[in-house]
């Protein structure tokens, strides 16, 4: 299996173009060209990580964390990162990171605990501004539906839980080929009128240069006319967090213990209980605490994350419950979700999850 391969399934459930600007998601070591004979899927990198890689015969890991957040000047083995990246390159293992921009799609990591705990309507927490655009296209009657098709392949035309969603009306297009065009109806120096399509539809900014190679490719014209339009709603499933509604409200203790049970968190740190029901849950993996004011503005009853602040807590204001479950208990799930991808989209490819536990925290 080329990496390559693996690396464009991945991106096109998370493409790079969504991670945070701190973020170093990607390939971090390695060559797309690389043969990849097997990978493993872990949440951070860590020295046993690739001892396990090498037992296993891994040429690849896999990641939620990229081993590489800033840039290193030396490559000496002073610490962990240097010890990994070296023995990564010299036992010719690849190092891919799925990290924020797997954090920023409404199937990526908050998916799995969000199911979990049987959320239904789930939407982002805060979503992204100037991600949906509008795809206008003039089309000839003989091609509509091969543009459309063309276009609903590399992503184009998704409304919530429905897809291949377009609006067309006909009408009629007037062109003049001139000398040294090579036009596929009319001819030269001759205004020509063809019966076209006026073709709309929506996409996802990430996907764009997708979309318009798609349609450019299917479409007969040597010059297509298009036009593209940013629009003001936000997308509901990109962006940070997610917040659903569980089917039956239970009490805030329940849920807790509940939590707890699921996330096998060895504790959780929350804001006072308010002697209220719990229905809509906010939830961010990871360091979370920036959202909170988001989940309050949702009506959330209470907000699932990790790495909150002592100050932080009182961001709450009684309004609904912070849980602090941990970065790695909210997060953990993120290897699970990357290897049922890479299953489904590869099902004879070696793929296994990590046995090591790479939480560097402990509880006593």
């Amino acid at each position: 299996m080329k990496l390559n391969n693996i690396i464009k399934a991945i991106e096109s459930l998370a493409p790079l173009s969504l991670q945070e600007k701190y973020d170093n998601s990607g390939l971090i070591v390695g060559s797309s060209k690389m043969e990849i004979t097997k990978a493993i899927i872990s949440f951070d990198v860590t020295e046993r990580v690739i001892e396990e890689a090498i037992s296993l015969g891994a040429n690849l890991i896999i990641s939620h964390h990229p081993i590489i957040f800033g840039g290193i000047k030396k490559l000496n083995y002073g610490n962990y990162v240097e010890r990994v990246v070296m023995q990564a390159i010299k036992n010719d293992i690849a190092l891919y990171a799925a990290h924020t921009n797997l954090d920023n799609v409404i199937e990526g990591t908050n998916r799995i605990l969000a199911d979990k705990l049987e959320l239904d309507n789930l939407e982002v927490l805060q979503g992204v501004d100037n991600q949906l655009f509008k795809l206008v296209v003039f089309v000839p009657s003989s091609h509509l539906e091969q543009v459309k098709t063309a276009i609903f392949e590399a992503g184009a035309g998704h409304i919530g839980n429905y897809d291949q969603c377009s609006y067309s009306t006909n009408g009629e297009g007037s062109f003049r080929a001139l000398n040294g065009a090579n036009p596929y109806v009319g001819t030269h120096n001759k205004q020509h009128i063809e019966s076209e399509y006026r073709l709309e539809t929506i996409f996802p900014s990430h996907i764009k240069g997708n979309v318009l190679q798609a349609m450019i490719n299917a479409h007969p014209y040597e010059e297509v006319a298009y036009d593209i339009y940013s629009l003001e709603k936000k997308n509901k499933y990109i962006g940070a967090g997610v917040i659903g509604k569980l089917k039956n409200e239970i009490s805030e203790k329940e849920f807790l213990i509940k939590l707890k049970d699921i996330t096998q968190a060895k504790c959780i740190r929350h804001t006072k209980l308010r002697n209220k029901t719990v229905k809509k849950v906010a939830i961010c993996g990871g360091s979370g605490a920036f959202l909170i004011k988001n989940a309050i503005h949702s009506d959330a009853d209470i907000y699932i994350t990790g790495d909150v602040k002592y100050h932080e807590f009182f961001d709450a204001e009684d309004k609904m419950i912070i849980a602090d479950i941990g970065h790695y208990e909210s997060e953990q799930f993120t290897t699970k979700l990357l290897y049922d991808f890479i299953k489904e989209k590869f099902p004879t490819f070696a793929v296994q999850i990590s046995d090591i536990n790479t939480n560097p925290i402990n509880y006593l």
